[in-house]
């Protein structure tokens, strides 16, 4: 974890750079030969793996690495163990997979590691396979994307083509920062549907407080029913003319979601860095299935990015150094953080908390932010709890680990 020291000075950040390629003519060519060659091995594969009910790495190695060699002559065979490597991956991490055979698509994104694609950092180009041999392309980028490749380890790649534009996702190891004691406590973050984030100190995001277009969380639903709204149209309508609006429109929800989960994030290890305090947020793990909402609610449910802010601002704390702890969701919204006092009858309303022990009032996200701090100290608490050896629990766990090998991952 963040807050262990000992293995933060062995152990970096892996963090994703964007970059972009400019291929020429016979270049482009040869990188959707590359892709589609690679996401067919990947279906073949994955055909393989569903008949015979065999999802492990090793064995399904075993019985598909021949076969997809001989059967596409062309793929390069560190390639074929890459397709066999994506397929293993996609019955391991999604359970609905198992319920029928996973597809990719002919144009979905690639994997590449260190055997195919090599950067010349001096000259900013990248060398890849393809079926006709490797292509060399000049690369460009965000200056802080430049900085990170050209000095931090690089790892795997997602080769990508989106509206004509081919882009390498590349994964570099960054330095890890020693993670500072949370001396001044924590700040508690309470994710909802009526309101994104409401931390601890009271602010409701997204909001003033931050930057952009996004007026608050009545806006973000407006524009989300709008969007909903105008595919359901499209797609009823169904004709060409509708088919190509959707095109257009599509994935524009989803990266309006994920910029507001940045600029939340972003904000709330801010202020944790500026006044010396660590990050609590609730573990909203296997959420959809525990909670059973109206038939009207289930698509905003099912539909809302917990896990992505969960993500988002737990990378940004490992950056700067902040703790970071997810707690247990469990009445947080019926607890009151002054006395303790848990009742259903605290809430009164939805938006409204009164304690019937205390008389303790206010916003009921405010109340649930404020007991998620609370466990957050808690919990780091626990986790730090001094040992006869005279280290934390976690640090004492982790250093009884086995270090890992030099050529681990």
């Amino acid at each position: 974890m963040a807050f262990v020291r000992a293995a933060a000075k062995r152990v970096g950040l892996t963090s994703v750079v964007q970059l972009r390629l400019f291929p020429a003519a016979e270049q482009h060519n040869a990188l959707t030969a590359a892709m589609e060659l690679a996401n067919r091995a990947a279906n073949e594969v994955s055909r393989l793996a569903w008949d015979r009910r065999c999802f492990g790495r090793v064995e399904l190695h075993r019985l598909a690495y021949h076969s997809i060699r001989a059967e596409l002559p062309r793929l390069g065979a560190q390639a074929a163990n890459l397709a066999i490597a994506r397929v293993h991956g996609a019955y391991a991490n999604r359970r609905a997979t198992r319920k029928r055979a996973h597809t990719f698509r002919p144009q979905g994104a690639t994997p590449y590691d260190a055997r195919m694609l090599t950067f010349n950092r001096d000259a900013r180009t990248a060398s890849l396979w393809t079926p006709s041999g490797r292509v060399k392309l000049a690369y460009a980028g965000r200056d802080a994307d430049m900085n990170a490749i050209e000095q931090w380890p690089v790892g795997e790649a997602d080769l990508v083509c989106r509206g004509g534009v081919w882009l390498l996702q590349v994964t570099v190891t960054l330095p890890r920062p020693e993670v500072a004691d949370p001396m001044n406590g924590f700040v508690g973050v309470d994710q909802g549907i009526a309101n994104l984030a409401v931390t601890s100190d009271g602010a409701v995001l997204p909001g003033k407080v931050l930057p952009g277009t996004i007026a608050g969380n009545g806006h973000v639903r407006t524009l989300r029913e709008r969007r909903h709204r105008q595919r359901r149209r499209l797609q009823r309508k169904g004709t060409s003319s509708a088919r190509r609006v959707l095109r257009r429109l599509s994935g524009r929800e989803r990266r309006m979601m994920t910029d507001v989960n940045h600029q939340i994030s972003t904000y709330v290890v801010r202020e944790a860095e500026r006044t010396g305090r660590g990050i609590a947020l609730e573990d909203l793990q296997g959420i959809r299935s525990r909670v059973r909402a109206h038939r009207f609610q289930r698509r905003t449910l099912h539909s809302w990015a917990f896990a992505q802010q969960i993500t988002f601002t737990r990378y940004k704390a490992a950056r700067a150094g902040v703790p970071f702890i997810l707690v247990d969701a469990a009445y947080t919204s019926q607890r009151c953080p002054r006395c303790g006092y848990v009742s259903r009858k605290n809430r009164p309303v939805r938006a409204r908390f009164v304690c019937i022990g205390c008389g303790l009032a206010g916003h009921a996200d405010h109340i649930a932010a404020l007991n998620i701090a609370q466990r957050g100290v808690e919990g780091w608490g626990t986790v730090n709890s001094p040992h006869a050896t005279g280290l934390p629990s976690a640090r004492r766990d982790r250093e009884s680990k086995p270090p890992a090998s030099a050529g681990g991952r």
